[in-house]
């Protein structure tokens, strides 16, 4: 090899060490593309618990400072996620499953009453034609949703399998996130510094800045987007529930959703004013006042959380941070509604920092 001490001194042709360092080449490259099939499968694991161990890092940080060690604070960071993470996730199902059983017997019972179509229904732009024709279908199978699928029903079976795939990927992907993150926990400091070390020889002090300002975007997203949407979804599903507004759970699950995709945010007036109008309907005027209330609380604590805790890392266009919304979700599921916001939040820095002009040389 060219840097063989023992062959030093000796000259070859040009061609032969363009060969050689080729080979040399081509064999770290074989080995990444190695290492990168390995690891392909559990992109969305590693992904999403590097961004968990990032946000939940100062809390780390300030359990070593209190002279809690390493793998006694991973391991309380861990019990601590298991609960705020994996165990709604647990009690969420079951009471999601029960609600939706419940609204399809309440769908059932209602046009089972043969009710008329209201006359605005098919004046709806872009999807009246489509709800009118549903409506019509139920009304003819007497509320039987299954029996008004029926024409459909291959494509919705599909659909069911491809939703109950992606669950369990998510469960799945969620247990094995909760493992990585831990792991950083445990041993992120060597890492840190390993990683300030590649990056120093690499780009120098720049890009090792780079690295701290790629973790503020980590945390920005986390605490910003996700935080905001995560104390939105569950504020309404309380103000739900103590309301008595049947299917409080999934109404929280889906303002969660919406919110999260920041395009949908505005449309959370449908939920909690949707509990409203079915709280006058019942006569409940007083709790129907105070789901208005509480419901414009919750639409209007979006503009005063989310600059407030993404002000903490990093400012990012709202336009990325839908592009990264859906384009996570496409590309890794549920978590990609976390991953897809922060990765580009990430570029973002990343690109930020390079357009930035060098420090003038002596």
């Amino acid at each position: 090899m060219p840097g063989d001490p023992a062959r030093r001194g000796e000259t070859y042709p040009p061609l032969v060490t363009l060969i050689e360092y080729s080979i040399v080449l081509l064999l770290v490259i074989g080995v990444l593309v190695g290492v990168l099939t390995v690891l392909w499968p559990f992109t969305t694991a590693i992904l999403f618990g590097a961004i968990l161990a990032i946000a939940i890092w100062p809390l780390r940080q300030a359990m070593v400072r209190r002279g809690i060690g390493h793998g006694a604070a991973a391991t309380l960071l861990l019990l601590i996620s298991l609960v705020a993470i994996a165990l709604p996730v647990l009690i969420m199902g079951p009471i999601l499953t029960h609600q939706l059983t419940q609204g399809m017997q309440s769908i059932q019972a209602y046009f089972a009453q043969t009710p008329a179509q209201p006359a605005w229904l098919a004046g709806v732009p872009l999807v009246g034609n489509q709800l009118a024709r549903i409506w019509d279908e139920l009304h003819r199978a007497g509320g039987d949703v299954v029996a008004a699928l029926g024409p459909y029903a291959s494509t919705v079976r599909q659909m069911f399998l491809t939703a109950a795939r992606a669950l369990a990927d998510s469960v799945v992907a969620v247990i094995l996130s909760l493992i990585v993150a831990t792991m950083f926990w445990a041993s992120g400091d060597a890492l840190v510094k390993q990683l300030h070390d590649i990056l120093g020889r690499l780009g120098g002090a720049t890009a090792e800045s780079t690295l701290d300002a790629a973790a503020g975007a980590v945390r920005s997203v986390a605490y910003g987007v996700i935080g905001t949407a995560v104390i939105q979804a569950v504020a309404l599903a309380l103000g739900l529930g103590l309301a008595g507004v049947p299917g409080a759970a999934t109404l929280g699950f889906l303002g969660l959703l919406l919110a999260i995709s920041q395009i949908g945010g505005p449309l959370l007036v449908l939920t909690w004013g949707g509990g409203a109008w079915w709280l006058f309907a019942h006569n409940d005027v007083g709790w129907a006042i105070f789901m208005i209330v509480w419901g414009l609380l919750i639409s209007t604590m979006d503009n005063v959380l989310k600059p407030w805790l993404i002000g903490l890392g990093v400012h990012m266009p709202m336009s990325l941070t839908i592009l990264g919304v859906f384009g996570g979700f496409i590309a890794y599921g549920f978590l990609g509604l976390f991953i897809g916001p922060t990765l580009i939040a990430v570029a973002l820095v990343l690109l930020e920092a390079w357009r930035k002009p060098l420090p003038a040389q002596p």
